[in-house]
């Protein structure tokens, strides 16, 4: 039996992992990696620093492959989101067939945590059920970005009694969630917060951003949203160009009732 474990590993602080992960990287002989090109070269460079702070004589090794390439403006999501997932689960068979040997077990390292916004879960699952690799896997959970955010802030999520929300910047785009005061926003590309900023249509919104949190490129903006809006949208934009790539997320709710 060859097993996976599936490893959440925080938003990008080496600090942002469990114990319970440390002592499941200790029992990984091989971790998958997918390569997504030079510009996230610093994301295999946090996951190897990881790995050199918190396995111990543990002999362990990385194997690397391309991650399928993703539409950025599909005209269907799902469909393409399901085509890349069975794309990626290749790329998880291949490397298991040829890299993993009976007995081994290989790792796959998750920022955040595996069960928010990633698909490695069901990508896994879909391959044991399939029934060609005879496999067994575990789940083990992360700080996520959305945690880090809060602490970073140092603010609540959630107003007292009252419910928060998760969601994408697509489905923002759609309008803010009824009956909920406070949304955390991920995997948002096209700067929704700024369709906020007019008061007297919105009403008052205030929003806590954050950038490579937990990293030491870290940015943190908070404040109204029609007062911070195009700082945010700038230093996003700067951001993105200087690293190549970007991973944010943002708390955005109502003002006027206390926390």
């Amino acid at each position: 039996m060859k097993r996976i474990l599936i490893i959440g590993i925080g938003a990008g602080d080496p600090d942002y992992i469990t114990v319970q992960a440390i002592k499941a990287l200790n029992r990984v002989d091989v971790f998958f990696l997918m390569d997504k090109g030079p510009a996230k070269h610093k994301l295999r460079a946090l996951r190897e620093e990881l790995c050199r702070q918190h396995i111990k004589d543990h002999a362990y090794r990385f194997v690397e492959a391309p991650s399928p390439p993703r539409d950025t403006a599909p005209a269907d999501y799902r469909a393409c989101v399901d085509e890349l997932n069975r794309e990626k689960q290749g790329v998880f068979e291949r490397m298991i067939e040829a890299e993993l040997a009976d007995g081994e077990t290989a790792g796959i390292l998750v920022w955040g945590d595996p069960m928010l916004y990633d698909s490695t879960i069901r990508n896994v699952e879909a391959i044991a059920a399939d029934g060609r690799h005879p496999i067994a896997y575990e789940v083990f959970p992360g700080i996520t970005a959305v945690q880090a955010l809060a602490a970073r802030h140092k603010i609540p999520l959630n107003r007292i009694a009252e419910p928060v929300a998760l969601t994408t910047g697509r489905k923002l785009a759609e309008g803010f969630p009824k009956d909920v005061d406070s949304v955390v926003v991920l995997l948002d590309g096209e700067d929704t917060y700024r369709r906020f900023v007019d008061a007297d249509v919105h009403g008052d919104m205030e929003i806590y951003w954050g950038a490579y949190l937990g990293t030491p490129d870290e940015i943190l903006i908070a404040g109204k949203v029609a007062d911070v809006a195009e700082e945010i949208h700038r230093r996003r934009s700067e951001a993105r160009r200087t690293h190549g790539w970007i991973m944010d997320t943002y708390l955005m709710r109502r003002c006027g009732r206390a926390a």
